[in-house]
Order: C-alpha cells, then sequence, then structure tokens
C-alpha cells in the first residue's frame, strides 16, 4: 500500500513539474525583487547522473535563497542536493550558479560554511524542523 502512494505522489509531481516548470524558467511567477517567488532548481540526479529541474517556492534572505519540503526523505530534490550541492537556478528568467546547504533527515552540511551567526541560528531553528521531517536548502549564490 505505502509503494502505490509513494508511485502516485511521485506521478502526481511529475505532472504538475511538467507544467510549471517551463513557465517559471521564462520568468513567470518567479520576480527576483520579491521575497517569495518561484525558482527552477537544475540539480544533478541522484542515481541517473542527468541534470534534474524542479519547480519550487523560495524565500529571500538577504543574498540567499531558502527552498524547503514536507516530503523530507522523499523528495529526489534533496537526495539530489546531498550528493551534489553545486547546483543552477532560475529565477525571473536568469540562471544563478550556487551551492547548496542542505539540512534534511539525518543530514546537513553546515559545518562547510562560515555564516553569520543571525544565520546560523536561523539554520539551528531549521534542523529541529528537519528532525520532525522536513528538508531545507539555502542556496548561496557563486556568482560574481
Amino acid at each position: 500500500m505505502a509503494t502505490a502512494i509513494a508511485q502516485f505522489e511521485q506521478q502526481f509531481f511529475r505532472r504538475i513539474n511538467g507544467v510549471v516548470e517551463p513557465l517559471v524558467s521564462r520568468g513567470v511567477g518567479s520576480p527576483s525583487w520579491t521575497p517569495a517567488s518561484l525558482i527552477v532548481l537544475e540539480s544533478i540526479g541522484f542515481k541517473s547522473g542527468q541534470r534534474r529541474r524542479t519547480p519550487l517556492w523560495s524565500l529571500r534572505l538577504g543574498p540567499y535563497r531558502l527552498i524547503s519540503t514536507a516530503r523530507g526523505k522523499r523528495s529526489f530534490w534533496v537526495k539530489n542536493l546531498k550528493q551534489q550541492p553545486a547546483i543552477n537556478y532560475s529565477l525571473d528568467g536568469a540562471v544563478v550558479e550556487a551551492e547548496a546547504i542542505v539540512i534534511a533527515p539525518g543530514y546537513d552540511n553546515l559545518d562547510d560554511w562560515d555564516l553569520s551567526p543571525l544565520m546560523q541560528r536561523a539554520l539551528a531553528l531549521l534542523k529541529q524542523q528537519s528532525e520532525r521531517g522536513w528538508a531545507f536548502a539555502l542556496l548561496v549564490s557563486t556568482d560574481g
């Protein structure tokens, strides 16, 4: 039964993403000047090694973008970022190169980063939520 639900969930999100992703890649619903907007995350598949494009809501936190999911361990984009944190994302029709700080159930790469005390406290709060099954990634632009 659980497998059938997981397959339904996977197909459901693939169909929605198939409609939303091309629009967001062109800048629809993803203005860079708003605090929250859609992005298209481009990651490398953790099994296939192929490029994967996933539309996600993001929240602007100063120079960063925060993305999240309540589907923690079941979310493929989280698995992809854990394997390969170097990513691209589309925002307002432009591609941004970035690195992902991943906070997921049983995993984080926070020690690899020198963040401000305020950002460290914020991510510590998110880490508590990851223990409840959520997953987060803070996208740090590597564009000059």
